[in-house]
């Protein structure tokens, strides 16, 4: 009976998640089979960076399937584009990167990595509402939680799509997502994870995905 109880629960409480993706173009876009990309998390030092589990994310999607995309890793960028991406100099936003790519010298290193496309991705997940109680308790003749706890996430991000062979900005693609989850105390607290960020990062990387290649 107990169990059955806790399989209801679980049925009814099920994470949900919704999401929208919005794109906006500015330019023609290709890539060649030689050529790469680069995924960039803002890192603002001295606020709340862009997780780098996200991008990792993304770069795990995009690294997948027959259209996988030849990607360059961040840190490797960053060390070719020494000292341009040090702390104290880095561009903290995407409108920054103009300056950045105005610098002498910074196209050569690009061109020397084959760098075509950078991606700068802006965003975070945070909690925009909780509530619920929940309590556990212990005693000589055993424990249990009773009782339900709800947070609900939102996932917003960005990514700005640079072309690096002509420096200019090809567009943006907006990722929103959120989702509810649970803590359902049924003597033993059971968990039902929404996970927005991952529908998030999915779907934006597989718009990201059609962006780059869907001109070629």
């Amino acid at each position: 009976m107990r169990l059955l109880l806790v399989l209801i629960v679980a049925n009814m409480l099920s994470g949900c998640v919704t999401s929208r993706i919005e794109q906006s173009r500015d330019a023609v876009t290709g890539i060649s089979s030689d050529e790469a990309m680069v995924l960039l998390g803002r890192a603002s030092y001295n606020e709340k960076q862009t997780e780098e589990s996200f991008t990792d994310c993304i770069a795990d999607v995009l690294n997948k399937g027959d259209q996988s995309i030849r990607l360059i890793a961040q840190q490797q960028f960053k060390d070719d584009l020494y000292p341009w991406f040090e702390p104290r100099t880095a561009p903290t936003s995407a409108d920054e990167l103009g300056r950045l790519f105005a610098q002498p010298g910074v196209k050569e290193r690009i061109d020397d990595a084959n760098v075509r496309y950078l991606a700068w991705i802006d965003g975070d997940t945070v909690t925009i509402d909780s509530g619920g109680s929940m309590s556990c308790t212990i005693s000589s003749f055993g424990g249990g939680c009773f009782g339900m706890s709800y947070w609900e996430e939102d996932a917003s991000y960005e990514a700005s799509i640079w072309d690096l062979k002509a420096m200019t900005s090809t567009g943006q693609i907006s990722a929103d997502a959120t989702g509810t989850s649970y803590l359902a105390g049924v003597v033993l607290p059971i968990p039902i994870l929404a996970r927005p960020g991952n529908a998030a990062c999915e779907g934006l990387a597989e718009q990201l995905r059609s962006f780059i290649q869907g001109d070629s």
